[in-house]
């Protein structure tokens, strides 16, 4: 069965189209593959390691091959994968360059938790490498596609953000609306199990949280963590929240451990378009630039107020970021 984006929306550039019509018919086919679960064999099996040195399962290596046979033809010069060394050229003749996580949240495969693809458009530069080092404004599209209950799209083309969902009965990726998120939220995500080794500012940031209504923050939070960063920003686009994958001291985290390139910034324009903020803890990430294919990023993202007050913190005199909650005044009304 043909799958294809809804005919008519009118919302996609014509430039894009070829490109985002094979991005939907891999994505297609693998939401039936991960519906299946065990019975398509051990998809979630560790096979190697990837280019950076995570491990790499079977899905992982599918779905990248499969990207990346499906580009050819549809306008892409460069394509830049988390599962490869180096960006590689695919047509010398394309104008376009994708940056893509095939399978984001591996770890969660066989835990049957939504997991996803993310990927970035940008007009192709001369050289493979200069499609991708560069900062994020440099893209025009980027998206997801999240494998879940129901596998959608989510992307954007330089107006807001759009979802489409996948009608198994035609094979098309039917638009069903705009997302924005809301300003303000009280749900923040974080992998708390780190706690020890996060800077004094996320720290406190966390503590005031939890602190509740009595503390800074002045209302109740709930704490979410799904370790999947697709499924973390679609709950995020749908109801609000704030994401944090903060860099800490342990070796190998001093800079995060998501990929700017393939990760943060297609994210990050998501974000922004739907109204949100998304940082590296203190810049604004669109404006930071990877310094090789795999580089690594603080992520701070979400409802704008509570990223604007992350960022706060890490501005606070260290006497106001180290005091306990209740002796820390600048956010009490």
């Amino acid at each position: 069965m043909q799958t294809s984006l809804e005919a008519g929306t009118g919302r996609i550039p014509d430039a894009l189209r070829p490109l985002m019509a094979a991005l939907c018919r891999v994505a297609a086919d693998l939401s039936v593959r991960i519906a299946a679960g065990p019975a398509a064999g051990a998809l979630g099996a560790e096979v190697g390691e990837n280019a950076d040195g995570d491990a790499q399962k079977a899905l992982d290596v599918i779905a990248d091959e499969a990207f990346l046979a499906a580009v050819a033809g549809t306008g892409v010069r460069h394509y830049a994968s988390e599962e490869r060394d180096d960006v590689l050229e695919v047509d010398p003749g394309g104008t376009l360059s994708l940056a893509i996580d095939p399978l984001d949240g591996s770890s969660n495969i066989d835990a049957n938790v939504s997991i996803g693809t993310i990927f970035g458009i940008s007009r192709a530069a001369t050289a493979p490498a200069a499609s991708v080092l560069r900062d994020g404004q440099a893209m025009i599209a980027g998206g997801y596609f999240i494998y879940g209950p129901s596998t959608q799209l989510v992307a954007t083309f330089g107006q807001g953000v759009l979802q489409f969902v996948l009608d198994r009965a035609t094979g098309q990726f039917v638009l069903a609306g705009r997302l924005e998120i809301p300003p303000e939220s009280r749900e923040f995500a974080i992998n708390t199990s780190n706690y020890r080794h996060w800077s004094r500012p996320v720290r406190s940031f966390v503590d005031d949280c939890l602190s509740g209504r009595d503390g800074p923050c002045g209302q109740n939070w709930n704490m979410r963590w799904i370790a999947s960063l697709v499924a973390e920003t679609h709950r995020i686009l749908t109801r609000g929240g704030i994401f944090l994958y903060p860099g800490d001291a342990r070796d190998g985290y001093g800079q995060g451990r998501l990929r700017m390139a393939y990760e943060c910034h297609p994210i990050a324009l998501l974000v922004e378009a739907a109204g949100g903020k998304a940082t590296n803890g203190t810049e604004r990430m669109l404006d930071q630039v990877p310094l090789s294919l795999h580089a690594r990023s603080p992520f701070v993202f979400g409802s704008a107020r509570a990223v604007e007050r992350v960022c706060v913190y890490h501005d606070l005199p260290e006497e106001e970021v180290s005091a306990l909650f209740g002796t820390r005044g600048l956010f009490r009304a």
